[in-house]
């Protein structure tokens, strides 16, 4: 056993307090009562002497600092001595003492016993010591633990405003209407919902130092860079009026922006963001990380709210960085932001969102990327030059997420190996808001600590974490004047258990500032974008519903009607709805090329072949690379025995695009037929090199080496070599490549393989199929014979 002394390391004067505890918690189990106070030494060698420090204290952690509005905490223990009863007893030296007998490892004060404890802990340093015990003698005990808290007597007065997120991330963007925002203070058990049941994303904010201004990032009239700029209310209505976007700065560029991490200015006039954004949008495997998320380009652009204009910010606007994640200074006079060199990945057109496929490097771990944080003057949307910030820059780590306390003196910030956001490693730092060593902060948890914001008066971070698991939660520290924190305080009825917490700000505004948020913005095109979102994650019926609800608010909506009518053609037994639907996307949008091909598919379905065509011919009318259209309206014809005109559209697509083998595997068959072996070959030979189509290219091609009546252009080595990795493509159907390999062989001269392969095609296929087998056989015949097959 470690003696006791040895263990606990308070001061003396807490000794004193455990003296107090001690007696109050053995005197609940009726052990013993003290006549005359004991030292501290004979409390703890008496009743913790000979046993051990088994019991780990889970929360609150040693050194918490509760603010003097939170509701009471659950202290949580776990013991591995076998005791299976405590005594908790808390408190502060010269303070009466409360103390409970428990028979689980946890213990919530009742608001009495709560409040004595707020109160005695604002005065001094408090503790709370548990004490393991056994039912079946309670005279012993066999274990403790403790650790020291106090009350601040700084309120935290302001409530917090965040987000709760369904997990993983792709089932959030898939159906955002789960997604809700809450609003309330920390004595709050769990904040009221001000906004939820959005159909489209809603994600960063932000509001003016004074809190009668909202920002918010949403997806609005399929523009995915808009944003809302509200006046904060009881009844806050986001509608039309209030939304601008971030698309509308150099639009002429045609350069997709979705406007990232947007930041209201503390006076409520402005507004920075990045555009001209790319980012790596990936979903990942890991619940907890479930989004790889991070700009790779973009510069800062700011809006005016009262000239309603956009201008780039100088010194955070070259487009050889990415600059982004701003944040203002209290004055509104400087902007810091994380900054890194842009990279341009290979084989990325204009898209704003990255694939997996596209950013491999990043997904797999091969490549890092980090930033540095930046500091740029304002001076009313002149800029001026952009400096590194002393302490988060050129450290060889990423650093981002910076946030000015109000009072002008700190900056807190991210650091992370590298990335942005959601990074398992992510610890929070504190350095002078001038610049300066960075300090890591005393209330950094385990498992990612970011989403960071402060209280107007100073004294309080809010941040998200992952202590306790994949769903974030929030949690809340004090930090002093001279910027030291506090072990953090969890809010714990914040977030609810299936739901991640993140993006929480304190807004200077009584906690009845905001009763409701309305999104009065959301029409027609809100829904089709959530229609889209479902399309896009696999949830047909859902998708549906959000486009039958697109055209409630707006019968008139062609897009509506169109993917409403495409969906439910693949569907399969709802052929006639989809054609009402595609034939009403026409009569609004004749030029809708998408309706008129997807129309003529359901009549080609049906066999209505005339007006099938006359469906593709208008598609291909309004849109002559409408690759669907063409390839379509080919297989249409050659059904209606015009196999020229078929062979047009063919060609017509191979000249869009050289890539494509469907269309000249088509053209080798007609080819072939028509005894244009020349031209047969060269479209077989393409289609080979291409190699989209597995086994079929590689196999029609072997045939035509293998039993051409031009002998020019057969080649029995080179067509067995190409049957060979035909058969071994997955999927490959094998009577068919075995009859090409054994004609491959017999053209070869290999005929004892030609014949073996026969046989076994007969086991596999010919038996009790008398057509089948009876065409094979002929092959058997001629390969026994010596003789090499001729197609007809």
């Amino acid at each position: 056993m470690l003696p006791v002394k040895k263990n606990l390391t308070w001061p003396r004067r807490r000794y004193l307090l455990l003296a107090g505890v001690v007696c109050a918690g053995l005197a609940v189990v009726g052990i013993e009562r003290w006549t005359r106070p004991p030292t501290p030494e004979q409390i703890l060698a008496r009743w913790c002497g000979a046993a051990d420090r088994s019991i780990a204290i889970a929360y609150p952690l040693d050194g918490t600092v509760f603010p003097p509005e939170l509701p009471a905490p659950t202290f949580r223990w776990t013991d591995s001595s076998g005791a299976d009863t405590w005594v908790v007893t808390a408190g502060a030296e010269g303070s009466r003492a409360v103390s409970n007998l428990l028979s689980q490892p946890r213990w919530t004060p009742d608001e009495l016993q709560w409040q004595r404890l707020k109160s005695s802990t604002a005065q001094a340093h408090g503790g709370a010591l548990v004490l393991g015990l056994r039912r079946a003698d309670l005279s012993r005990v066999v274990s403790f633990g403790n650790f020291g808290f106090q009350t601040s007597t700084d309120p935290v007065a302001a409530p917090i405003f965040y987000r709760e997120v369904n997990l993983p991330f792709v089932e959030a963007v898939k159906d955002p209407r789960q997604i809700r925002w809450r609003f309330g203070p920390v004595s709050s058990t769990q904040p009221p919902v001000v906004l939820e049941n959005l159909p489209v994303c809603g994600n960063c904010h932000s509001f003016s130092a004074d809190g009668k201004v909202l920002g918010m990032d949403i997806d609005y009239a399929n523009d995915k860079g808009s944003y809302a700029l509200a006046p904060v209310k009881s009844e806050t209505v986001l509608d039309s009026q209030s939304v601008i976007t971030w698309a509308d700065y150099r639009r002429e560029d045609k350069d997709l922006t979705f406007g990232l991490l947007s930041q209201v200015s503390p006076d409520g006039r402005y507004v920075v963001s990045t555009v001209k954004d790319r980012s790596v949008f990936v979903p990942m495997p890991d619940l907890a990380y479930s989004q790889l998320f991070f700009p790779v380009k973009g510069i800062l652009v700011v809006y005016d709210r009262q000239s309603k204009t956009f201008r780039p910010l100088p010194g955070a606007d070259d487009p050889a960085y990415v600059q982004s994640n701003p944040a203002w200074s209290p004055d509104g006079k400087e902007i810091v932001f994380a900054r890194s060199r842009a990279y341009e990945l290979h084989g990325v057109g204009s898209e704003a969102l990255l694939r997996p496929d596209q950013c491999a490097e990043f997904v797999q771990g091969r490549r890092q990327f980090q930033f540095d944080l930046y500091r740029v003057p304002f001076n009313g949307g002149a800029g001026g030059a952009a400096v590194p910030v002393e302490g988060a820059a050129g450290n060889g780590v990423s650093n981002y997420f910076a946030r000015f306390s109000p009072d002008g003196k700190w900056i807190v910030f991210c650091r992370a190996k590298s990335f942005m956001l959601l990074q398992p490693d992510s610890e929070l730092y504190i350095m002078p808001a001038a610049g300066g060593p960075a300090r890591r902060m005393l209330c950094n948890v385990r498992g990612m600590n970011s989403w960071h914001s402060w209280s107007p008066n100073s004294r309080w971070l809010v941040f998200a974490s992952k202590a306790n698991g994949p769903y974030t939660q929030l949690w809340l520290a004090h930090v002093d004047a001279s910027g030291k924190s506090s072990s953090p305080v969890l809010l714990e009825g914040f977030t609810a258990p299936d739901r991640a917490g993140n993006i929480p700000e304190f807004v200077s505004a009584e906690p009845q500032a905001i009763a409701t948020i309305s999104a009065r913005f959301v029409n027609d095109e809100s829904f089709f974008r959530a229609g889209d979102a479902f399309l896009l994650g696999g949830d047909v019926a859902a998708a549906c519903a959000m486009y039958e609800k697109a055209l409630a608010a707006n019968p008139a909506n062609a897009r509506a009607h169109h993917n409403l009518g495409a969906v439910l053609g693949r569907l399969g037994g709802r052929d006639d709805q989809a054609a009402a639907h595609l034939r009403r996307a026409i009569e609004i949008d004749p030029a809708l090329a998408e309706a008129h091909t997807n129309l003529g598919a359901i009549y080609a379905k049906h066999n209505r072949l005339s007006e099938a065509m006359t469906e593709f011919e208008k598609a291909l009318a309004i849109n002559p690379r409408d690759l669907r259209a063409r390839l379509m309206a080919a297989k249409c014809l050659v059904r209606m025995d015009r196999t020229d005109s078929a062979v047009e559209h063919w060609q017509h697509a191979i000249r869009i695009d050289p890539a494509l083998t469907e269309p000249r595997l088509s053209l080798a068959t007609v080819f072939t037929r028509k005894r244009q072996y020349a031209q047969a070959l060269e479209q077989l030979e393409a289609a080979a090199r291409l190699g989209g189509d597995g086994f079929t290219a590689a196999s029609a091609l072997a045939w035509l080496l293998a039993t051409c009546p031009d002998a020019a252009i057969r080649n029995g080595p080179r067509s067995v070599e190409l049957a060979q990795i035909a058969c071994r493509a997955p999927g490959a159907p094998q009577p068919l490549v075995l009859d090409t390999l054994a004609a491959a062989y017999a053209e070869a001269g290999r005929f004892s393989e030609a014949v073996a392969t026969v046989e076994r095609m007969l086991a596999l296929a010919g038996r009790g199929n008398a057509a089948v087998s009876a065409e094979l056989n002929k092959r058997l015949e001629k390969y026994r014979a010596g003789q090499a097959w001729r197609q007809e």
